[in-house]
């Protein structure tokens, strides 16, 4: 998934909609470092004050004002923090679209007490601080600096309509005359070809920034290797091969057969020749099933009524109440439907039988030319990929067909397993 720091090295990156995006993030970045840097100037008064007085005769109670500045600032900073940082967390989308989620953990119990103990004991929290910190004066003073050169390009490209009253003043530059303001203008249109490249890289690095302080703790992406998928899909094909052909299927010709013979020694109208006669015909579906099962390896129902089904299916199956919400119309290309629908299986066996679950969503839609199926449980989270709960087989799964899963599941959880599959038709 493109992000605007992918962007810049792209063909065609001008007459893109990167710099336009980029233009917006800027601009609405300068509006809320602006909010985060008044409400930092308020949570910081005494300190500032402190200041102040160190610069004058005046000497006032300087432990008085350093304690209140502490107070203000560590129980008022969280309560700017956590808004903002929600608020930050949705306009990452305008530079880097991958999905990105808070590390907060829920509330042990109701009541305020509880959110407040859990909010202000958090690393999450402290983190978002740091973050409207740097927003507050970092990415401000970033802002501006791009705004002043945005301004300065402005006033360069239109100089030959400003010369007319006279001389022009652009920052350390006098244009004067109707030459040097053709000059000042093809200067200005170089101008703005940087400022695409500058605000891009600006926002680029503010989402980045971002990013890093604002999303959870437990959000990482599933590491993938080539090498290691190789090797588990061949061991797994020779596992079940060998499990097949030496064991069920073998015991499952001979049964058929012994019930075969079994019919010929029994009169055709006896009781016990009918009740052979079923246990033979069941036998031998049984056979046609693990035929079937061995050419496809994917449930009947996905097969044939497609993935919104087959989750259904498996939402029935499950010992976890599961709830559905397709978005989905039509069928979709089957390696996708597949790869979907045992990612979904996966996640609810780990829900039923690690994370203490009491409820699932499985959420299922097209997006942008990609197929987003997203499974949350709302048990005790702490999935980590490195203890063999069979996520990092499923990365791989999906790694087949270039897409990507993100596990969130910090302690006390949610779990949210998301996976991302290239589907460019619907």
């Amino acid at each position: 998934m493109t992000t605007a720091l992918d962007a810049l090295g792209t063909r065609g990156f001008l007459l893109g909609r990167w710099p336009w995006r980029a233009a917006v993030y800027l601009l609405s970045s300068l509006a809320t470092a602006s909010a985060a840097a008044g409400a930092l100037c308020l949570l910081c008064l005494p300190w500032l004050v402190l200041v102040a007085e160190s610069f004058s005769d005046r000497t006032g109670p300087a432990a008085v004002l350093l304690a209140l500045g502490a107070l203000t600032f560590g129980l008022g900073g969280p309560l700017v923090a956590l808004p903002l940082a929600g608020l930050e967390r949705r306009r990452l989308r305008l530079v880097d679209p991958r999905p990105v989620t808070s590390g907060h953990r829920r509330p042990s119990a109701p009541g305020l007490d509880s959110w407040v103990r859990t909010r202000y004991t958090e690393a999450a929290t402290w983190r978002e601080l740091g973050y409207v910190v740097l927003l507050g004066t970092v990415v401000l003073a970033a802002c501006g600096s791009v705004v002043v050169f945005a301004v300065l390009a402005g006033a360069l490209l239109t100089s030959p309509l400003l010369i007319g009253g006279g001389a022009v003043s652009v920052g350390f530059l006098t244009v004067s005359t109707l030459g040097e303001s053709v000059w000042g203008a093809l200067a200005g249109l170089g101008m703005v070809a940087a400022l695409a490249y500058l605000g891009t890289l600006v926002a680029g690095l503010h989402g980045m920034l971002a990013r890093t302080l604002l999303q959870g703790d437990q959000l990482v992406e599933v590491a993938r290797s080539r090498a290691r998928l190789v090797d588990a899909f061949e061991a797994e094909r020779r596992r079940i091969e060998r499990d097949l052909h030496d064991g069920a299927q073998q015991r499952l010709v001979s049964l058929t057969l012994r019930l075969g013979l079994a019919r010929l020694d029994l009169p055709p109208d006896s009781p016990a020749a009918q009740q052979l006669a079923d246990a033979h015909d069941q036998a031998k579906l049984l056979m046609a099933e693990l035929r079937e099962f061995i050419h496809g390896i994917r449930p009947q129902v996905l097969t044939e009524r497609g993935l919104p089904a087959a989750l259904g299916e498996l939402a029935d199956r499950s010992a976890v109440p599961v709830t559905v919400h397709s978005a989905l119309r039509g069928r979709l290309p089957g390696s996708v439907e597949g790869t979907a629908y045992f990612v979904a299986s996966e996640a609810l066996a780990n829900a039923a039988k690690h994370s203490a679950a009491t409820a699932v969503e499985i959420d299922v839609r097209l997006e942008r030319g990609s197929l987003l199926l997203e499974v949350r449980d709302d048990g005790h989270g702490g999935a980590d990929p490195l203890r063999g709960t069979g996520l990092t087989g499923l990365a791989d799964r999906v790694a087949v067909l270039d897409g990507r899963m993100v596990l969130s599941s910090p302690a006390g959880g949610p779990t949210i397993v998301r996976v991302e599959l290239p589907c460019p038709s619907e």
